[in-house]
């Protein structure tokens, strides 16, 4: 940078000690500058050791877009880059069954216990729940609507035998709806050949928006979480048909995959993704994701909290 003195009378060595003194002075603005994340500035933070860390989470977390929201304020606060891959829960915990992901964010309690029981994961908190819905074309068929227990509704759609598409992924979604099917006495199970006819496997491979968007398409009944409903429901001719059934929380856990296991996995980015997701930023990002379109969030915060607790509200 030239710096430029007017008059001649000023000697060359002052001239130095001046135009030293303006560096310093602009130095020290522009440190300033960026420290306070001014003129655009952005706080950098120092990568960690080793940067890449793989999330494998559920798809609801995707379709619904909170991981757009999370992500990017974990990675600037943390330096690390999230490679994330969205399947069912299943297939998320099977990844950290063989020590090919980090962390897992899912939502299949039973299967996330014996997950954690079998050594796999080394810590799990409570973040977030929300609910599942059985939604439907507004015909409604099978006269569900409105039916305050879900398990009485399924028996309406079997008695009728009207199409259901179930998921076929053991996801937590699809473990949650099998469940219940189990509890009216009608098995149904992946792949099965015994199935009834109008049961049909859609789902497998795909997600939660791409099951969405075949029963609008074909008509029928499906269980899904209702974040994803709400987030895609613009582009869906679907309605919700049965909500409010205690039976239907549907609760989601961050787990860390356990690095005694699998030494390769990156156990400082999982813990510093775990304690992210349960801090007081990224609850509130929670609570609030959804509130400005909806009116009410997708998603309630819940770090602190225990199963026992949500089941009681």
């Amino acid at each position: 940078m030239l710096v430029r003195f007017p008059g001649s009378h000023i000697s060359r060595r002052r001239r130095g000690v001046i135009a030293g003194a303006a560096l310093s002075v602009l130095a020290a603005v522009a440190t300033l500058l960026v420290a306070c994340g001014g003129g655009g500035a952005t706080t950098s933070v120092s990568p960690p050791a080793n940067p890449d860390l793989i999330m494998a989470s559920t798809t609801s977390t995707r379709d619904s877009g909170l991981m757009d929201i999370l992500i990017p304020i974990f990675e600037q606060k943390t330096g690390y880059k999230m490679k994330p891959v969205y399947v069912g829960s299943g297939a998320a915990m099977n990844m950290g069954k063989e020590g090919n992901a980090d962390v897992l964010l899912v939502h299949s309690p039973a299967a996330e216990v014996a997950f954690m029981n079998d050594g796999y994961g080394s810590d799990r908190k409570l973040v977030m729940h929300n609910d599942f819905i059985i939604v439907g074309k507004p015909a409604d068929p099978a006269g569900i609507k409105g039916t305050a227990s879900a398990t009485d509704a399924l028996q309406k759609i079997a008695d009728a035998k009207s199409t259901f598409y179930s998921r076929g992924d053991n996801s937590g979604t699809d473990a949650l709806e099998k469940g219940l099917w189990k509890k009216i006495g009608i098995n149904v199970a992946d792949n099965s050949t015994t199935n009834p006819p109008w049961y049909i496997q859609g789902g497998a491979g795909t997600g939660m928006l791409d099951l969405l968007r075949l029963v609008s398409e074909k008509g029928g009944y499906t269980i899904t979480d209702r974040a994803t409903y709400l987030a895609n429901k613009s582009q869906l001719d679907l309605v919700i048909l049965v909500e409010g059934d205690p039976l239907l929380l549907n609760i989601y856990h961050v787990i860390q995959v356990n690095p005694a296991k699998f030494p390769k996995v990156n156990a400082a980015g999982a813990k510093a993704f775990a304690d992210f997701m349960v801090s007081a930023e990224a609850q509130k990002a929670i609570g609030d994701y959804g509130t400005d379109k909806y009116g009410a969030p997708l998603f309630f915060p819940d770090a602190g909290k225990t199963e026992a607790e949500l089941g009681s509200q």
